[in-house]
């Protein structure tokens, strides 16, 4: 096992006895999935439920959304944000697996390879790494780790990923040193770490589990003595 993943299974087993189990959320059908990750980003969990459930009692069924207008489908998901960003999005990657599969489904993605399964994701418009490996980890269960902005900002201050890294480098390198068994539990744990504890500006270092794990928390900390020295 190299250091680095070494490393890894340290802050897992950390993030573990803190939060106790790091469960994914519930699995759902892997077109469902990516139209939900869609709708989810950059806004909280709150407004991208509202934004959902809107949808969704506009447009009943997968044919309906997708033969609706762009703004038919903004105005139901306006409570989500970027609402004319994402409905072209949304209408956009629908189309075109219709125009693939003949039908609105994405039930073939659970025959294929992890590595098809994400390129094919990631072959549809809009789809970056982050949204494939949301899909892959959630809704298939197979072994990815999502890199948010929360993951993304915790595993640089972790030093587990290189400074200016993008989404996609991000993505290589936490998949590469994380082991595969404890990839979605890892990101659970960051993503949660991220939203309560390291968040942007000035982290809580005095309360993380991973303070004396971490080489940026000694500059947040100056002479404050963090939970695990006392």
């Amino acid at each position: 096992m190299t250091a680095d993943r070494r490393r890894v299974r340290a802050i897992h087993g950390r993030l573990l006895r803190f939060y106790g189990e790091l469960g994914p959320p519930r699995r759902t059908d892997p077109l469902e999935e990516l139209v939900l990750t869609v709708l989810s980003q950059n806004t909280s969990d709150v407004n991208s439920f509202r934004a959902s459930e809107s949808l969704r009692r506009r447009f009943p069924t997968w044919e309906e959304l997708a033969a609706a207008r762009p703004s038919e489908v903004a105005d139901a998901i306006r409570s989500g944000g970027l609402a004319n960003v994402k409905a072209p999005r949304i209408l956009a990657i629908l189309r075109e697996i219709r125009n693939r599969e003949g039908r609105l489904d994405l039930s073939l993605l659970r025959e294929m390879t992890d590595v098809e399964a994400r390129e094919y994701l990631t072959s549809l418009p809009g789809v970056g790494p982050k949204t494939a490996a949301v899909v892959l980890a959630f809704s298939l269960g197979r072994p990815a780790l999502p890199v948010d902005t929360h993951v993304h900002r915790v595993g640089s201050r972790l030093g587990l990923i290189p400074p200016k890294a993008s989404a996609r480098r991000a993505h290589e390198v936490l998949e590469e040193i994380t082991p595969p068994d404890i990839r979605v539990e890892m990101h659970v744990g960051l993503i949660r770490l991220g939203r309560e504890i390291c968040q942007a500006g000035r982290p809580r270092c005095e309360e993380c589990p991973l303070a004396d794990l971490c080489p940026t928390a000694p500059l947040f900390l100056g002479g404050t003595r963090t939970r695990r020295d006392t």
